[in-house]
């Protein structure tokens, strides 16, 4: 008698850690990917404050000010493609898209611009936002990653603020250093 409780001790224990290992998520989270790649030397890890982009200095009209000033600090994660990375690139890059995929992360626009293909998402609600995940690459120099944390950010103004961002003529001493991430 005291086997056979023994052996129902041991099944309900090992019914419950199958419970418990099943119910955690098996996809890592975009919080857990930057810190696991802070330190790779093909990452470059930087947090920027939001008024290095020195966007009050521009063109830009009071919506797109206002997408501005919601936001807080960028922490950006790019990876340099270079000819001896080209393999851990692709494993990368695919990492980050499986990543993205999750359905917490609520697409907000797509991006195809002159430096590249990318996609813009979300966390939060749709009309004060939190946070806003960047994502771009390209084959010739590699990807970012660029988390914007914010308050009460809102998901229309910050995509006119993207689109402005996205046109040929519009630059800033700021976002030309961003873009110098990639170039050695």
């Amino acid at each position: 008698m005291n086997r056979l409780y023994s052996s129902k001790l041991w099944l309900a224990a090992a019914f419950g850690l199958l419970l418990l290992f099943s119910s955690c998520s098996a996809t890592q989270s975009l919080q857990e990917y930057y810190v696991d790649n802070a330190q790779n030397p093909n990452f470059l890890a930087v947090d920027v404050p939001a008024n290095i982009l020195k966007l009050e200095e521009t063109d830009l009209g009071e919506t797109e000010l206002n997408a501005m000033r919601s936001v807080r600090k960028l922490n950006i994660l790019a990876f340099r493609l270079t000819e001896n990375n080209e393999a851990e690139f692709q494993v990368e890059r695919n990492t980050v898209k499986a990543i993205l995929k999750n359905e917490k992360y609520k697409e907000l626009m797509k991006l195809n611009t002159k430096y590249g293909k990318g996609v813009i998402k979300y966390l939060g609600d749709e009309d004060a936002i939190d946070e806003v995940i960047i994502y771009g690459d390209n084959t010739e120099d590699g990807f970012a990653l660029i988390r914007i944390l914010g308050k009460d950010m809102n998901p229309v103004h910050f995509a006119q603020l993207m689109q402005s961002l996205e046109q040929d003529d519009f630059d800033t001493e700021g976002l030309s250093q961003l873009r110098g991430i990639f170039k050695g």
